[in-house]
């Protein structure tokens, strides 16, 4: 057991706030000099899926995510039936960013006592419904008791051609960045949700006002992960250069993209795909719209980027949008406003605490 002899000793070491590393940078830390020693695995961590190699004509991609209560969901307005669903889509997500279709589910539950078996059969259905609309199998799982709450982790896997795996760090000078759907839709979402449950603290009989804002609560409760457009993507024989999902925003997707390919980027204000309810509540709450299209998070859109000679393609697909291109300087990322002014991107969705 070499290394482990002075286990119990204790070690005076400076201490280091996770919050200054954040979320990435702290994954960083955390697998630096991380040596692959399989033969079978192709990529490991830094990528929405690590990539597997069996010896088949099909390479095995591997995702896991971890959803804990009063950090990505409040039970408070998050029906457990939409939970389920969601936890479920936002791993299909990652799949679906690296240009594969999900296969197989597992889901690890951690349960406090406040929670019945009749809770649990309705977090369940939500999975179970969401595996049944994506064609994945439910394989297994684990449940534990939990003294904090809800806890879900949930590992997916997924299958895409050899080779044919899209990853972050592929985009070319010139490439288009392309995005799927609209955005800042789910991020509007949870901003009328947590408005609404401000109301609704010391009421009775609340009713919270929804009316002719469904597709937000839509976009944030129950999420759909773009299988559609990575099988698109294959009908039109596209395979683009780097991709990734939009999960912690825009501007923080795009920037991991520029980092790992090494390169920079231009994205034009008024070519991102907003809503029309997206707009009208962030005019109604007095909030920069552009702000939420481009740090919200939670879209779970596709964003990628596909060589310059394609533009004519994408610009005739009705659900993407070209909102800029990939450029040579490495630190050069830049948002042109709808005035013509040049300001830098910088990551502002989710972070760690």
């Amino acid at each position: 057991m070499d290394g482990l002899d002075d286990i119990t000793r204790p070690v005076e070491r400076e201490r280091t706030e996770i919050a200054k590393l954040g979320e990435f940078g702290l994954i960083e830390h955390l697998t630096a000099g991380n040596t692959l020693n399989q033969a079978t695995t192709v990529l490991g961590p830094g990528d929405d899926a690590a990539v597997l190699h069996y010896g088949e004509d099909k390479d095995i991609l591997l995702s896991t995510d971890l959803l804990l209560e009063g950090i990505h969901f409040d039970l408070s307005y998050v029906p457990l039936k939409h939970l389920g669903y969601k936890a479920a889509v936002v791993n299909f997500s990652d799949i679906c960013a690296m240009n594969g279709i999900p296969s197989q589910l597992t889901v690890s539950v951690g349960i406090s006592k406040r929670f019945s078996v009749e809770d649990m059969e309705e977090l369940y259905s939500g999975i179970k419904i969401a595996c049944k609309g994506y064609g994945v199998d439910l394989i297994g799982g684990d449940t534990s008791a939990s003294l904090t709450g809800l806890s879900l982790c949930l590992t997916c896997t997924g299958e895409v051609a050899k080779g044919q795996a899209v990853l972050r760090s592929g985009a070319k000078v010139n490439d288009l960045i392309c995005v799927s759907g609209n955005l800042g839709a789910a991020y509007m979402g949870l901003q009328l949700l947590e408005r609404e449950k401000l109301v609704y603290e010391g009421q009775q009989d609340f009713q919270p006002d929804f009316a002719g804002k469904e597709y937000l609560l839509q976009r944030q409760l129950r999420p759909e992960a773009r299988k559609d457009i990575v099988e698109k993507l294959a009908q039109k024989k596209i395979r683009p250069t780097a991709m990734i999902d939009v999960s912690d925003g825009l501007s923080s997707d795009l920037l991991h993209i520029c980092k790992q390919s090494n390169c920079g980027c231009r994205i034009f204000e008024d070519k991102l795909p907003i809503d029309y309810q997206t707009a009208s509540l962030a005019e109604e709450m007095n909030m920069n719209l552009s702000t939420a299209a481009l740090h919200g998070g939670e879209d779970y859109e596709l964003l990628f980027t596909v060589p310059l000679e394609l533009h004519e393609t994408i610009e005739n697909w009705p659900d993407v949008r070209i909102i800029g291109y990939i450029c040579h300087e490495q630190d050069d990322r830049k948002l042109i406003t709808r005035d013509n002014k040049e300001i830098d991107i910088i990551a502002q969705g989710w972070k760690m605490a």
